[in-house]
């Protein structure tokens, strides 16, 4: 048990629980704002280590449930956090339902902290699990080599986007003209309307699709409807930043990518490169899924864990 931080709130429905043992904490940051946190088994022994689990944008804990206690039965600790602004974590704005920075170094610098804080304790080797957003500050990490990963999955990792040639030009004639926290034109807010399983463009699987969507009506502030433009241009400085030559070439971790080749969120492309750069990277890639491979139907799943497995084991 971490003691001395307040106990944080957490969804359920009546078929999908937290797995047992779980502990949810607010822990404040450097600058006094909260992040929510959610570990299972730090007092427990004979652990084949720890797993950090790190959420795309826009998403949260709870719809993690089923993975976590997957990496429970392999006889893992775990740890998961909301990013800043985002899920049950305090947002950067007053609007609530915007996605709001202006440098993505906060998120690397929260991790450094929650690492020295909280997840140092626990029982080593530490495999960090990163998907899309959570991917591209996973990656973005361990250039500084402050957090010591043992091993690292990024999941559709944030690398780049499809069109993303008009896109950068416009984020910049947007944030020079515009005020830097309305929501980014053309983005597509959804102003709190629940996105039809038909047209969503996440999952094929409409059983975790729904199911995310129950827990988001239990409390509906838990989801952003959008980015706003300082997001959407730090995103663009971050990415430049690290598709400079020799910037990943320095990376020696271990790393494995889940790449789905008809990713209409992120540019499985922008992965592949990437993934070239890394001297021990591996991939494996999807064809017949959407963005949340970690979402998708069971058939999908039962690769993505072999994929993981071999990885984790060899």
């Amino acid at each position: 048990m971490i003691d001395g931080y307040e106990k944080a709130p957490y969804l359920e429905l009546d078929n999908y629980r937290a797995p047992n043992g779980v502990n949810s904490i607010y822990v404040p940051m450097q600058d006094a704002k909260k992040i929510r946190l959610m570990y299972w088994n730090l007092d427990k022994d004979n652990k084949s280590g720890t797993v950090l689990i790190q959420q795309g944008h826009n998403e949260f804990i709870e719809k993690y449930f089923e993975t976590i206690q997957e990496f429970l039965n392999r006889n893992y600790s775990v740890i998961a956090f909301d990013w800043r602004g985002q899920g049950m974590s305090e947002k950067m704005t007053n609007h609530i339902n915007k996605q709001y920075i202006d440098n993505f170094k906060i998120h690397d610098q929260d991790l450094e902290y929650i690492y020295n804080k909280i997840i140092g304790k626990f029982q080593k080797p530490l495999i960090g699990i990163g998907h899309s957003m959570g991917g591209f500050i996973l990656l973005s990490t361990l250039k500084n080599n402050k957090v010591k990963f043992e091993k690292v999955i990024l999941s559709a990792p944030m690398l780049g986007f499809n069109y993303e040639k008009i896109l950068m030009k416009v984020i910049d004639l947007f944030y020079l003209f515009l005020p830097k926290n309305i929501f980014l034109p053309g983005s597509k807010p959804t102003m709190g309307k629940e996105i039809p399983f038909e047209g969503n463009d996440l999952t094929s699987d409409k059983f975790r699709y729904k199911r995310t969507q129950k827990l988001v009506r239990l409390k509906k502030d838990i989801r952003l409807w959008g980015v706003t433009i300082a997001w959407a241009k730090a995103v663009k400085k971050q990415l430049l930043v690290m598709r400079k030559k020799g910037w990943a070439e320095t990376i020696k971790n271990q790393i494995l990518f889940l790449n789905n080749v008809n990713d209409r969120v992120v540019s499985a492309k922008e992965i592949t490169k990437m993934s070239k750069r890394l001297d021990n990277s591996n991939i494996v890639y999807f064809e017949e899924t959407e963005h949340e491979i970690f979402m998708e139907k069971d058939q999908h799943r039962e690769i993505m864990w072999n994929a993981i497995d071999n990885f984790l084991k060899n």
